[in-house]
């Protein structure tokens, strides 16, 4: 008969759990056996003391060679029989068998640290999870320092809420057969050591609820519930805003772990097409900062070498240092095979190695199996097994909380220095920050003196700006009045230079407006009627640059505006924004005005056409222009004419005489 240690803890649950399984004769668990064993099928089990645990170091070993080695293990139960014996008054009884009353901390097998018997991690994890909390509102102080933690990662469906909840021993997490992790859930555990407490030993607190407590684990599943319901929708799609949890037990290790959304490869329900791609950006936020341990989970019956979460996971952290396995669903396998290769890191290797569990299936679930008897059962299938009874170290839930908060904890020493520092920087900057918002105002005349103050230094500031008085001018671009300047002296005046003023003006254009204005009679003299009628619609054709001019000086100033930076301005950002939006008010009130007054000037510029302006060629010059383009083609009309003269007199000559007179004296254009 082999002899197997147990876990009096278990057995405690399960006397407690429904119908009093133990004491059913039906039940694999026969207590007919002495006060120090109990049988769960063919294997006597010792019911050990906790003390006894806490003195010894290899005690895990020593029950894992127990299990292994049969006959051989009388003597460790004997070495166990008298403190079992002496724990009688604080035992409890089930069947015929005196069971010691023992905390689910160390019926788990979750140690002690021998120096000062508090929990391993109990000093630096609770104090980031309270620097979490802190910097949680703060996204800007979240992105700049990032504290250590936990990342749960894996598919969907692959037990990562299975996982969750064996490690603190509560059903509390959403599940069902669809997504249901679709937020950030960040789960701090935090053992608390408490000799009575008469609301109850164990509770959960939001961060979004303060002050509530929830002894009751079926409602905090509720409230995630609820709270993913408020944030991401009734649908089936995501947000990356952390639900934030905290669960004081005795029975837990000091972890901080955060449970992201599964990965996904199609999108059910009303999710975006684009499901998976923001699941694995949230994934990769969380995972690529060194300050992160990352659990990948995956089940036992998909292939490793394609898992989502190792690749990712090998991604983000490719020396595999921050990484941790974890393979589920163990017992599920094909007959014959084992994930033996799997757990000792041949097939990916982790320097943080592996990890085996045994996940309750979703037929446990609808069938109301407790977490505290899937661990009985896990607990017994790896002792039992025959390959998996020599890896105990890589077996369990409990095995993965001691890993997890052991590494956890070094993690976090070894960030401590530059955390530290990272810790004084900001809080430097906070302090000079501080420092500049002075003195609490509690008067009225207090707060209007500091008010006027204020007002003064930004109308000074805003005014060197234009003026170009400014100590924090820029070298890179025209900025300030400067700016102002180029814009109506080579923005504006180019503009106006490309409007062509004949342009879209045709010789017919004017033809006919010189006949509409005439009317039935002849053209005699040109009317100055279709002059002015044409000369109006050139000049509206100015209008438009100008209004552009106008609104580039208004974006000009309200960037002025906005960028006059008062530091006795900055303990104030309300008032930081009602300035700005006066100020904007202001000036369009302003830009309204300015165009109304732009146009009102090109409707004076339309109303009368002042010909008497110097620039302006009146009649006169237009005539005598006229007459000096015309004069050349007149003379040389006139030359040809007397040279045709000339011709016939001479043929004249030649016809009376015979011969033709001496042409010397003939201009050359007459020849």
């Amino acid at each position: 008969m082999n002899t197997k240690p147990y876990d009096s803890r278990v057995l405690q649950r399960l006397s407690s759990s429904k119908g009093n399984q133990i004491n059913n004769p039906n039940n694999p668990i026969d207590s007919s056996h002495s006060t120090n064993t109990i049988t769960i099928g063919s294997s006597v089990i010792p019911i050990l003391n906790v003390e006894e645990k806490s003195e010894s170091g290899a005690f895990a070993t020593d029950l894992m060679n127990s299990a292994s080695n049969g006959p051989s293990s009388v003597s460790l139960m004997n070495r166990h029989r008298s403190s079992v014996l002496d724990s009688t008054n604080t035992a409890t009884k089930i069947g015929s068998s005196v069971v010691p009353v023992m905390e689910r901390r160390e019926s788990l097998g979750f140690s002690k640290d021998l120096n000062n018997g508090v929990a391993i991690g109990a000093s630096v994890i609770p104090l980031v999870n309270k620097l979490q909390d802190i910097f949680s509102p703060f996204k800007s102080l979240s992105s700049k320092i990032k504290l250590p933690q936990v990342v749960v990662i894996g598919s969907q469906s692959s037990g990562k809420s299975s996982v969750l909840e064996a490690m603190v021993g509560r059903d509390f997490l959403p599940r069902g057969c669809d997504i249901c992790t679709r937020m950030p859930l960040v789960l701090q555990l935090e053992n608390r050591q408490c000799e009575s407490d008469r609301d109850g030993r164990e509770w959960g607190e939001f961060l979004h609820l303060p002050g509530k407590r929830f002894y009751d684990f079926s409602a905090i599943r509720l409230e995630i519930q609820a709270e993913t319901d408020r944030e991401a929708g009734v649908n089936k799609d995501i947000s990356d805003k952390q639900i934030r949890l905290r669960i004081f037990s005795p029975n837990v290790l000091n972890i901080t772990l955060v449970d992201l959304p599964g990965i996904t490869k199609v999108p059910v329900g009303d999710q975006p097409s684009d499901i998976e791609k923001r699941i694995r950006t949230m994934i990769v936020s969380y995972i690529n900062h060194k300050a992160c341990i990352i659990l990948a989970v995956t089940p036992a019956n998909a292939d490793l070498a394609t898992s989502d979460a190792l690749q990712m996971a090998r991604n983000a952290d490719p020396s595999g240092s921050r990484t941790i396995g974890v393979i589920t669903k163990l017992d599920i396998m094909d007959r014959g095979t084992d994930a033996r290769n799997f757990l000792l890191g041949k097939v990916v290797p982790l320097r943080l190695g592996y990890v085996g569990v045994i996940n309750r299936s979703q037929e446990d679930i609808n069938r109301n199996k407790c977490v505290t008897e899937a661990l009985a059962y896990e607990q017994n299938f790896f002792c039992n097994h025959p390959v998996y009874q020599r890896l105990h170290d890589r077996c369990g839930i409990p095995q993965l909380a001691k890993k997890l908060n052991l590494v956890l904890e070094q993690h976090i020493r070894a960030l401590l220095p530059e955390l530290k520092a990272d810790i004084k920087s900001q809080m430097d900057v906070v302090a000079a920050e501080l420092n500049i918002y002075g003195e609490v105002m509690k008067s009225k005349a207090d707060q209007g003196a500091v008010l006027l103050n204020i007002l003064t230094k930004y109308c000074d500031a805003l005014s060197s700006l234009v003026d170009g008085k400014s100590q924090e001018m820029s070298t890179l671009e025209l900025t300030g009045g400067a700016r102002i300047h180029y814009l109506f002296q080579s923005v504006f005046v180019k503009r106006l230079e490309e409007v062509d003023p004949c342009d879209g003006l045709t010789d017919e254009d004017i033809w006919t407006a010189i006949q509409n204005s005439v009317g039935p009679k002849n053209v005699l003299f040109v009317p100055e009627v279709p002059l002015e009628v044409l000369v109006r619609r050139q000049i509206v054709r100015l209008l438009d640059p100008s209004l552009k001019c106008l609104h580039l000086v208004y974006d000009e100033l309200i960037k002025m505006s906005s960028s006059c930076d008062v530091v006795q301005m900055q303990r104030f950002p309300f008032l930081k924004k009602r300035l700005d939006g006066i100020m904007r008010e202001f000036l369009q009130d302003g830009v309204l005005t300015a165009e109304k007054m732009i146009e009102g000037y090109f409707e004076v510029e339309m109303d009368y056409i002042n010909t008497s302006h110097p620039n302006f060629i009146d009649g006169s010059e237009a005539v005598e222009i006229a007459i000096q383009q015309l004069r050349p083609s007149k003379d040389a009309e006139k030359l040809t004419a007397s040279g045709r003269s000339i011709k016939s007199l001479a043929a004249l000559a030649k016809s009376s005489n015979g011969s033709l007179p001496d042409q010397a004296w003939m201009p050359n254009s007459i020849k």
